[in-house]
């Protein structure tokens, strides 16, 4: 048995529709159990367990993890995550999970720059000394998460602080293919891996993208650290640690220029999805 934890999350989900179509027994965790979880509803659908645990829950991860042998741990970037992540390796560890697959980030380092970054190496740490067997998926930038630039996408510009530093991004959906390799597949289990798609691509590249998918034209605004910082916290709404990690993580590919790696192709044996076809998959959320 194989649980999930972030089942209905983007990298999470994902995953469960990898295992569900290797036919891999797998438990979803949810914190809303009365919601359905996208992908596994449907008259040819193998059924799903679906349980109730939260991370700041100790007895719902104890019961969630029972009689399971792997764990998928994924959480949102948050300034608890050390604590709650830290938290769910050592109750696994309890109750006989042998083997934890955990979604990190690039950089993640005692001294990274970003902060989530250096989060991400305690956790890393502190699975190491667990003792259990761990596999650990550093995926650069998320092509969904660019679903977010859409209301800035609808009045034409792109804002941002990377000048024109290209950007590795991976859709989520390769990230779960190779989560599921990790996790059904013993060659690939124990490594660290950097995930990206096939290309990196500056914002002033995804500017003219998008120019042509929507017939708008959009233009990259480049802002200083503390314009986007501040524009993400009055006017997008972030919370200040959010727009600062958005701001940091931005920096950083200013000061290390990303490049893909081959890791997705190596595993699967075949090519990630391409920024193209994302953007042109999902055109209708860019358009006015």
């Amino acid at each position: 048995m194989i649980v999930v934890m972030g089942a209905t999350g983007a990298t999470g989900n994902a995953l469960l529709r990898s295992l569900l179509a290797l036919g891999t027994p797998v438990r979803a965790l949810t914190r809303t159990p009365h919601r359905p979880i996208p992908g596994t509803t449907g008259a040819h659908q193998p059924p799903v367990e679906v349980q109730y645990a939260d991370a700041t829950d100790t007895h719902s991860l104890r019961t969630a993890f029972k009689g399971a042998s792997q764990l998928f741990l994924a959480m949102a970037n948050s300034p608890a995550q050390v604590e709650l992540e830290t938290r769910v390796i050592d109750i696994a560890a309890h109750t006989g999970i042998g083997h934890i697959v955990k979604i990190s980030a690039p950089a993640a380092e005692p001294d990274s720059p970003v902060a989530i970054s250096r989060g991400h190496h305690a956790v890393e740490e502190h699975l190491r000394a667990s003792g259990l067997t761990h596999t650990v998926l550093r995926p650069y930038a998320f092509m969904q998460n660019l679903l977010r630039l859409a209301p800035t996408v609808a009045q034409g510009v792109i804002l941002g602080t990377m000048g024109d530093a290209p950007c590795n991004y991976i859709d989520c959906r390769d990230i779960g293919d190779v989560a599921a390799a990790a996790l059904t597949r013993p060659d690939i289990a124990g490594g660290t891996y950097a995930l990206t798609g096939p290309e990196a691509v500056a914002y002033p590249e995804l500017a003219s993208r998008l120019s042509t998918l929507t017939g708008n034209q959009i233009r990259y605004v480049n802002l200083t650290p503390d314009e986007l910082r501040d524009n993400l916290i009055h006017h997008a709404r972030m919370p200040t640690w959010l727009a600062e990690h958005v701001t940091e993580i931005q920096q950083l590919a200013i000061a290390r220029p990303e490049t893909p790696t081959t890791t997705v192709t190596d595993i699967l044996g075949r090519l990630p999805r391409t920024l193209d076809a994302f953007l042109h998959e999902q055109h209708a959320h860019f358009r006015r």
